[in-house]
């Protein structure tokens, strides 16, 4: 189990690496052993269109701020948060619709993404209930755990 913890903080501390010097990418390796790492890149621009623009991580909004089209911060919201580390898809497959979308109504069991992980696609479920108001991240993007994915207008 030390083996276990001790592989996912250097897995962590290689995160905070690529995240401190901005890198999309790193693949090390070391004997037998290899790590390939990737986060999604700077937004593209035509990409960005549409509400998930003023809701991305990262972007300069302070509470109050607001962004043309953007919702203001709102306290009554709860989240749902990424439970690992891996990469976010909104639909079962690339030609499938999302599993939500902004206003639909989810329960505790609602599937809302997948998160694959070491080429495993786990079901990331609800676990509240509520209305998707803000989606915080794109297709395809990298995450990390606890990320926030969602917000949640609670019933």
């Amino acid at each position: 189990m030390a083996d276990k913890d001790a592989d996912v903080q250097k897995i962590k501390d290689l995160i905070a690496i690529m995240k401190e010097n901005d890198l999309v990418k790193i693949d090390i390796k070391h004997g037998d052993d290899r790590i390939s790492l990737r986060r999604a890149g700077p937004p593209r621009a035509a990409a960005m269109a549409g509400p998930i623009l003023a809701s991305l991580p990262g972007a300069p909004l302070g509470i109050g701020d607001a962004q043309p089209g953007s919702a203001p911060v709102r306290d009554d919201l709860l989240e749902i948060k990424s439970p690992i580390v891996g990469t976010f898809y909104e639909a079962p497959s690339p030609d499938s619709d999302p599993y939500v979308e902004i206003g639909a109504h989810v329960n505790a069991q609602s599937v809302v993404c997948i998160i694959e992980a070491m080429k495993v696609m786990n079901e990331i479920k609800a676990e509240i209930s509520g209305t998707i108001v803000e989606k915080r991240v794109a297709n395809g993007q990298a995450v990390e755990y606890g990320q926030v994915l969602f917000k949640v207008k609670p019933e």
